[in-house]
């Protein structure tokens, strides 16, 4: 997983370090070609190689697993690495279950979860503007995944 391959890369680093460390890797993960990011790898070795050697080799030996995330459009690349969203929205689910405890019927679950999705406007009045930042990554879902992505009509 290219997160945990990020994160293991600040584990094994001084945090003083982390701010030129972050210029030096951001590079290899926001490659547009494959040799663009193996480039940026051997950059990323010939500044830290001697200082954070198992960093190198930790990106050395997830290679094979690392370079078909590059084929991906940059949306969808943008998606998988930044994680916060997510998280944010996996934390609100986990709280209002958590709040009521259990649910009379899947229904019930499930309209639960749709009004925390609704709540998540920072207005606090329903909109769903803050979908908006997502529509460049779900245009690119729907393309990359067209054979596993709902037709328009089930919107």
């Amino acid at each position: 997983c290219i997160i945990h391959l990020i994160r293991n890369t600040f584990k094994l680093s001084s945090k003083k370090d982390w701010d030129a460390m972050k210029r030096a890797v951001k590079p290899i993960y926001t490659a547009p070609t494959v040799d663009a990011a193996r480039a940026a790898l051997d950059d990323l070795t010939e500044v830290w190689g001697k200082k954070y050697g198992a960093i190198i080799r930790l990106w050395e030996s997830a290679w094979e697993e690392f370079t078909p995330f590059l084929s991906y459009d940059p949306e969808i690349r943008q998606v998988i690495c930044s994680t916060n969203a997510i998280e944010s929205l996996n934390a609100r689910y986990r709280r209002a279950v958590r709040a009521r405890g259990h649910f009379p019927t899947e229904q019930a679950a499930l309209k639960c979860l749709y009004l925390v999705t609704r709540s998540l406007d920072p207005t606090g009045e329903g909109r769903a503007r803050w979908t908006m930042r997502w529509k460049p990554a779900l245009n690119a879902f729907a393309i990359t995944f067209h054979d596993r992505w709902p037709n328009a009509e089930s919107y």
